[in-house]
């Protein structure tokens, strides 16, 4: 969708090159979410999380295994937004 709109991008694959806790907490912030707003209730499931998990744990959680972070997730400069639907990547430009 951003190529077929001429909005250049950087691909990062999330299972090869995940997000670090720190990067997590600066997109949460450019998100204005917490990561429980980001979290993949599916795959929080087969994680076994309880739900009462602290913010600081979901985010390391979500560092050590990005499975568990919503995605696609565009970011451009102070603004970022979680791509589902994927349309929601061009709001940010």
């Amino acid at each position: 969708m951003l190529n077929e709109n001429g909005i250049a991008h950087t691909y990062r694959e999330y299972t090869r090159d995940p997000l670090t806790a720190v990067e997590l907490r600066e997109v949460l912030a450019k998100l204005g979410v917490g990561p429980r707003d980001v979290l993949r209730k599916r795959d929080a499931a087969k994680a076994e999380l309880r739900g009462d998990e602290s913010d600081d744990e979901l985010i390391s959680l979500m560092a050590d295994n990005p499975r568990l972070l919503q995605r696609p997730i565009g970011v451009v400069g102070a603004k970022a937004v979680v791509g589902r639907p994927v349309e929601n990547l061009l709001t940010i430009v």
